[in-house]
């Protein structure tokens, strides 16, 4: 016979760290345990909403078997990436969950016949399912604006 504690019976398959208790939209919770023969564990609420975000991006491990709620993360979220796909160097991972890219280009001066350098840095959601440091180039996709400048997804 194997024996579970009552935590581990009931315990959610997400990581409470929010004053609001977190949960994906997709799945419910509070579905009756299933009474088994002896010797089997009793069913626990290990559900997790995954979905494939297409364009040839595969969905990462942590996502998958991760424990974090992010509902602007694109694969455990309700965020689609259409648009604008991006590569840019990341400045600063100061933000919660939110870095800069900075994108370098070249701008073409008709008059001098030559190019000039120029850059811009862009707000981009980061999802708990990658770890990234300053200097890494990361690729970035477009979606729906996800707060004042944010609009783009790592």
């Amino acid at each position: 016979v194997t024996m579970t504690s009552k935590a581990d019976k009931y315990s959610t398959a997400t990581e409470q760290t929010e004053r609001a208790y977190q949960k994906q939209t997709a799945i419910f919770e509070n579905r009756p345990l299933q009474k088994r023969s002896l010797g089997v564990k009793l069913r626990t609420n290990k559900y997790r909403y995954v979905k494939n975000v297409g364009l040839g991006f595969k969905t990462p491990k942590e996502a998958q078997e991760g424990k974090y709620v992010d509902h602007k993360c694109p694969f455990t979220g309700n965020v689609s990436i259409r648009g604008r796909i991006l590569r840019g160097m990341v400045l600063s991972t100061k933000m919660q969950r939110t870095v800069v890219v900075r994108r370098d280009y070249l701008h073409f001066i008709p008059k001098y016949n030559r190019f000039e350098k120029r850059h811009k840095n862009i707000s981009a959601h980061l999802s708990p399912c990658f770890t990234v440091r300053q200097g890494d180039i990361v690729t970035l996709g477009q979606c729906r604006p996800l707060s004042k400048t944010v609009r783009f997804n790592v």
